[in-house]
């Protein structure tokens, strides 16, 4: 709890202004609320006991300037607070957000995206309370604890000592309670990231589900799940409701022993009855921000837990760093020496050495886990080679930073990515839109032959994965996006394999032309796609086992006569 706000109290400080506004509410709230037990000394004792009119005249506006101190308190405690919090949840999930985007491909191939997506949203919306709730509620009850201590101890110090010595016993369980409570958060929001998991696989794959009808099947496992989710909520649920019994029970017996004390105070005349009920008053009022002190403890166990999951994301740090060199010339070269690369312990690519100048199409061919794709991978610096390196225009490629190695490399994959916006936007992605040249990539890709057919043409908002476009739609699109960034290197991995043969053509063709403009490298299983590339890489186990044209492997190539012959070339 302790390390907890000190990690959350720093962000207070940006806010200074609000802070400063939520502080008087909370002070206004803990005046109002001590003031109202003031104000029953003088009605009992002054008005029903010494029939003071003039004390009865003013009461009403006694009341009303204090209920009315006590809830403007209340409303701008809350209002500030509450942007507080919602504000510094916003610029939490932002910062966990870019951090997950900066982190290496390996770790997304380690952990689910519903994992993700549930420390994102569930996790920091737990984190929420801490600025927004608990740390002002904290405060609020605080001030109002020792504003209604300071009058209890003013009214009758020793009736005050009572209630005092007995309250604090309930430190012994509700640290137990604490504890458990910490450990059933841990497995409630454990056990939520694997119901948004369970989620999202059946969303990812409704179409293999319902082909299968395996509805009732998909039900049943997500049932289990939720089950879970349930469960543990419930134990959640039940350790908290143990507070109140438990402040019931030890603030009755306090307030018990104070009422036959102060009762016998009254008797013997050492008190006022006014100044009796005013300490009961207060005494009363006391007990409510205590047991909700003891709640906000309790509650704080579910943030610890939600905090230590978002931190444990936010202490994981990139192995693939940008460097600082910025790549302002056109990439002329590229050059792997001596390049290795494992996943894990698991050897992915063993010596490799090429390369490629501008204007040359390297085409990079083998069956499925031969390396073709983990070479890519090092090309567009997703991982780093274990052993060797890679020159551009004879510099190491980690000397440059990511943004600018990026802008000059295209690369369009064999999972086709299609954002919940325009085709404009989607074309032009992450740049600004530029119609003409959109227009052009579109041409270039063959698109425009659809697309004008649509009634917003380029504005055409397009939905989550394209899916209101068919298969080979939405990679001409993806292509049209690699061609708007004039790039220096083109990968095209397994791009055309959703066109017909004719739109296969026509883009072969149209890239045939930009040749001279870039450096190409494309993966394929189909080698029609790759029979005028001007160097063909045959991939084996990691390794390069043959180069050469099309023509020269068909000759001095045993594998690539193979892969041929299976393409029925």
């Amino acid at each position: 709890m302790k390390n907890l706000l000190k990690q959350y109290l720093p962000y207070l400080v940006g806010y200074k202004k609000q802070f400063f506004f939520a502080v008087l509410g909370m002070i206004a709230v803990a005046v109002g609320t001590a003031g109202t037990a003031q104000l029953i000394k003088p009605v009992l004792d002054d008005v029903f006991i010494n029939k003071d009119i003039e004390m009865l005249k003013l009461m009403p506006f006694l009341l009303v300037g204090v209920f009315t101190l006590k809830g403007m308190g209340k409303y701008i405690q809350t209002y500030y607070t509450s942007y507080i919090g919602q504000d510094v949840v916003r610029k939490l999930r932002d910062k966990l957000v870019l951090h997950l985007t900066y982190l290496d491909m390996n770790f997304f191939k380690t952990i689910h995206s519903g994992e993700l997506l549930s420390r994102v949203t569930n996790d920091i919306s737990r984190i929420q309370m801490v600025v927004a709730n608990i740390i002002p509620d904290l405060i609020r009850e605080s001030l109002t604890i020792l504003a209604l201590t300071g009058y209890v101890i003013y009214e009758s110090p020793k009736l005050a000592l009572y209630f005092l010595i007995i309250m604090p016993l309930a430190i012994f369980p509700l640290t137990r309670l604490a504890k458990r409570m910490r450990k059933y958060s841990k497995l409630s929001q454990e056990s939520t990231a694997d119901m948004t998991t369970r989620l999202g696989e059946i969303l990812s794959n409704i179409e293999v589900i319902k082909s299968n009808s395996t509805q009732s099947y998909e039900q049943q496992r997500f049932a289990k799940e939720n089950q879970n989710v349930f469960k543990f909520l419930m134990k959640q649920v039940k350790t908290n409701a143990l507070i109140s019994p438990i402040m019931e029970i030890l603030g009755s017996v306090a307030i018990g022993v104070v009422i036959y004390i102060g009762g016998k105070e009254v008797i013997d005349g050492h008190m006022t009855v006014g100044a009796f009920f005013a300490f009961a008053t207060a005494l009363f009022m006391l007990y409510t921000p205590i047991k909700k002190l003891s709640g906000l403890y309790n509650q704080a166990q579910d943030a610890i837990t939600a905090n230590t999951r978002m931190h444990e994301l936010l202490d994981i740090n990139p192995n693939i760093t940008s460097g600082t060199k910025e790549l302002t010339d056109a990439i002329e070269t590229i050059t792997l020496e001596n390049v290795s690369l494992n996943y894990e312990e698991t050897p992915a690519l063993k010596n490799i050495s090429l390369e490629a100048k501008k204007g040359e199409s390297i085409a990079l061919v083998g069956d499925s886990g031969a390396g073709k794709s983990s070479l890519v991978n090092l090309l567009v610096r997703f991982y780093d080679p274990n052993s060797g390196e890679i020159l551009i225009n004879d510099t190491d490629n980690r000397e440059f930073t990511l943004t600018s190695l990026h802008q000059r490399i295209a690369y369009v994959t064999q999972r086709i990515y299609i954002f919940n916006d325009t085709i404009a936007a989607n074309v032009a992605y992450g740049e600004e839109i530029n119609e003409q040249k959109v227009i052009a990539a579109l041409h270039q890709s063959y698109a425009m032959e659809f697309i004008e057919k649509l009634e917003d043409g380029i504005h055409t908002m397009l939905s989550e994965s394209g899916d209101n476009l068919s298969g080979g739609q939405r990679q001409r699109i993806a292509l049209a996006r690699a061609l708007y960034k004039d790039p220096d290197i083109l990968i095209l991995d397994e791009a055309t394999s959703a066109l017909d043969n004719k739109s296969e053509a026509l883009i072969q063709k149209a890239l045939q032309e930009l040749k001279s403009e870039m450096i190409t490298f494309t993966v394929a299983h189909r080698l029609s796609t790759i029979e005028h590339a001007d160097t063909i890489l045959v991939f084996q186990n990691g390794e390069i086992i043959c180069r050469g044209s099309h023509n020269d492997l068909l000759q001095q190539c045993e594998t690539y006569r193979k892969l041929a012959k299976n393409s029925n070339l």
